[in-house]
């Protein structure tokens, strides 16, 4: 299941960058720290925030895959399909299926429609987006300062100026 793979991908992949983004600053100290290395380390640490929320919504979604695929007594209707106030549409639920972008649990019934459940919560997505833009963002600034300070420090012009 890809599920299950994608969880210690993302962890592992979360604490490599914010382990980058911290050890930069550590390296040089965060005095000593000039534009374009507080750029790369921020927007490493919101590449990690952003890959640790989306491992976080990834695990409320295998949870939601595990209580859907447990038979027995009350599994029918799909126990992540039953919202509150709506038991009369999950009485139509015929199976289910996770889509990973955005992150959702979606409870597909009879007469092929579909709604999303809240296995995941709503907060998820939108924030994984609004800190990954931010990591490209500073990434993108950080790649022009590093090519502006070059091309002043190829011309002769100090740094600073």
């Amino acid at each position: 299941m890809v599920l299950l793979l994608l969880i210690p991908v993302g962890l592992i992949t979360a604490f490599g960058l914010a382990g980058y983004g911290f050890g930069g600053l550590g390296r040089v100290g965060v005095r000593g720290a000039g534009r374009e290395m507080w750029l790369r380390c921020l927007g490493s640490l919101l590449g990690a925030g952003a890959v640790a929320v989306y491992t976080w919504g990834l695990l409320l979604l295998a949870g939601a895959v595990l209580e859907a695929e447990d038979g027995g007594t009350d599994s029918a209707p799909l126990r992540p399909c039953r919202t509150p106030g709506q038991w009369e549409r999950a009485l139509h639920v015929i199976d289910y299926d996770v889509d990973y972008v955005p992150l959702r649990f979606v409870c597909e019934t009879t007469g092929g429609g579909s709604f999303a459940a809240d296995a995941v919560p709503g907060y998820v997505n939108p924030v994984v987006v609004g800190f990954a833009l931010g990591a490209v963002v500073c990434a993108g600034v950080a790649a022009v300062t590093g090519e502006m300070s070059q091309r002043r420090v190829g011309s002769g012009e100090k740094p600073g100026a």
